[in-house]
């Protein structure tokens, strides 16, 4: 963060400090003002005149109330406004009081609607113009008279402006929050409905068949003895329930699978020590990668070895569809006493559509299965481009109930 920056978090986190600096500049400026006296009609050649006590105290007047313009914009005009009136009746009409009045009604501008502006702007131009043309020393005509009313239109004009930009600034950040909100829940929303399916199926699949084969079983192992042929007859019941147990799960997961999936895995589960493997896919895809650090140092539970895998296979799968041809990737497994770090990399600058952190089911997938086994994930772009997965998984894992893998 730059000290500019800084500085503008700094105000917006003590904005009475920042009133105080504005009145105080504005005083500086009438205090200046004050003092310079035009002694030609072009105003080219400038004396220096002494203000007269009650414009000073005026201006002071008005400087002080401009520190409380934002918790009462309104009386702070009111205030101001009657300063610049009196000014314009008893004093020098050069003595720039008018131009608290111009800041007070930036402020009322920029902090109300629309309608209240209008009426409180014309209401100020109205007052302090025909305060000064019909009540003033000078002629009406005068171009100092003219100035009171071109600076009070430009001030409410500004903070009319002002307003409307944060108001539409206000307006892009609620769609895009509302647009997040409801990305996420109809993500949470589709994995929870593909859950209760998948768990009303296998337990229609499982459940029936179970029980078969169980009251089966127990009438084998009771006529075992006496009654060989019953058992044998209770056996092959057995047999023909497991049998159709295992053809319908078959078919049940086979609708999680896409065209051109194998029928059934034929290969132990992938772990770490594929690690290598998994990166020279991606490098062949295109995808330059780099692996440190995968040395475990010894064994590691089954589904924290699983989990660790599809965390970088998901990742390096992210970093291909979403961060640009021209992204690196990096890989870090480090097993800390008795944790073990996962970290993914990328520098990739991303693409236009390209999930942020929290969003979509390749994200939410990995977050499950990390809080499933006790751990913690944090995702999200890098600072200077590109995105970071950094997963913390439990050696000793346990499960959202307490129970231990």
């Amino acid at each position: 963060m730059s000290t500019l920056e800084r500085a503008r978090c700094g105000l917006r986190a003590h904005p009475l400090a920042l009133d105080a600096a504005v009145a105080a500049g504005v005083l500086v400026c009438m205090v200046v003002g004050s003092f310079a006296a035009p002694r030609d009609q072009h105003g080219i050649t400038w004396g220096v005149r002494t203000p007269e006590p009650l414009g000073l105290l005026l201006m002071l007047a008005g400087a002080v109330a401009l520190v409380f313009r934002r918790r009462h914009s309104r009386a702070v005009l009111a205030v101001t406004g009657l300063a610049s009136v009196v000014e314009s009746v008893t004093g020098d009409p050069r003595a720039p009081v008018a131009m608290s009045a111009v800041v007070a009604l930036y402020t009322v501008a920029a902090t109300t609607d629309r309608a209240t502006t209008w009426r409180l702007g014309l209401l100020t131009m109205t007052v302090l113009t025909a305060a000064a043309m019909l009540a003033g020393p000078l002629p009406w005509y005068a171009q100092e008279n003219l100035g009171v009313l071109a600076w009070t239109g430009i001030g409410a004009t500004a903070g009319d402006a002002v307003r409307s930009r944060r108001a539409v600034v206000q307006a892009i950040r609620d769609r895009a929050e509302r647009a997040e909100r409801t990305r996420e829940e109809e993500a949470r929303r589709r994995v929870a409905e593909e859950r209760l399916r998948i768990a009303r199926d296998l337990h229609d699949v499982v459940a029936h068949h179970i029980a078969l084969v169980n009251v089966q079983a127990g009438v084998a192992a009771h006529v075992m003895d006496k009654r060989p042929d019953q058992a044998k007859e209770a056996l092959g019941h057995v047999r023909e329930a497991s049998r159709s147990a295992l053809n319908e799960l078959r078919a049940t997961v086979g609708l999680l699978r896409q065209s051109g999936d194998p029928e059934a895995p034929t290969e132990p589960a992938p772990g770490l020590s594929r690690l290598q493997e998994l990166a020279a896919t991606f490098r062949s895809a295109g995808l330059p990668v780099e692996v440190a650090g995968a040395d475990q140092g010894g064994a590691l539970p089954a589904a924290v070895d699983l989990a660790a895998y599809r965390i970088v296979q998901e990742a390096l799968t992210n970093v291909r569809k979403h961060a640009g041809a021209r992204a690196r990737a990096e890989v870090s497994v480090v097993r800390v006493g008795p944790r073990l770090e996962v970290t993914v990399l990328d520098d990739g600058p991303g693409e236009p559509g390209a999930p942020e952190a929290g969003g979509g089911h390749g994200l939410l997938g990995m977050r499950e299965r990390v809080t499933a086994l006790g751990g913690t994930l944090t995702t999200g772009p890098r600072y200077g481009g590109g995105f970071r997965v950094h997963a913390i998984l439990p050696v000793t894992t346990t499960t959202a109930q307490g129970e231990p893998v």
